[in-house]
């Protein structure tokens, strides 16, 4: 059956493309997107000003590796987005599956940390799959034309901050000020699994 279609689609001319996997490959451009934030308001990259990227970053309450990197997301956000790249935090969980990870939940957590980028929620988990994302925490360095650049981990070391070597998401900002693409554009993402019905 598969061969009978194969020579409909070659037989009217037709083409198709094998899709490797879901979610965008380094140099795709990126849908925008408008959802809750711990405030309220409702957000979407393209209500941000000023910016030359988005180092958009799916993460939660929950998982411990989350947890170790957020006081380095806080770091990144107070460091770059005055240069233009601005952490946006997404919680990709669903809080039927994580009670932890609900909206009210999200809204203690970024208080109890004084979060000063938005952190906001994918209510009904329509954003993660686009994306690709599969681990939280798990970053997509995104141009200010929301082209990916970069896929992957934050640093080297999700255990230990001061044991860092290589800093993946810094290192990647700064070749685009520098006018190249990050090397390496995509590295492993380490932490937890998306939680989803």
């Amino acid at each position: 059956m598969k061969n009978l279609t194969l020579l409909f689609l070659a037989f009217f001319g037709l083409s198709f493309t094998f899709v490797d996997g879901p979610g965008y490959d380094i140099g795709e451009t990126a849908t925008d997107f408008e959802l809750m934030n711990v405030d309220g308001e409702m957000v979407s990259l393209s209500d941000m000003e000023n910016v030359k990227g988005y180092i958009v970053t799916f993460t939660c309450n929950h998982c411990p590796y989350a947890v170790m990197y957020e006081d380095r997301l806080i770091e990144l956000h107070n460091k770059f987005a005055p240069m233009g790249y601005p952490v946006v935090a997404i919680n990709p969980n669903d809080p039927q599956v994580q009670p932890a990870d609900g909206y009210d939940e999200m809204k203690n957590r970024a208080s109890e940390k004084a979060f000063p980028f938005v952190y906001l929620f994918d209510e009904g988990q329509h954003i993660y799959p686009q994306y690709g994302a599969t681990k939280t925490p798990h970053v997509f360095l995104l141009d200010a034309n929301r082209v990916v650049k970069y896929i992957g981990a934050i640093d080297d070391n999700p255990r230990d901050a001061s044991a860092v070597e290589v800093k993946y998401v810094e290192n990647a900002i700064m070749a685009l000020e520098g006018g190249l693409n990050p090397d390496p554009q995509s590295t492993k993402a380490i932490g937890c699994s998306i939680k989803s019905k």
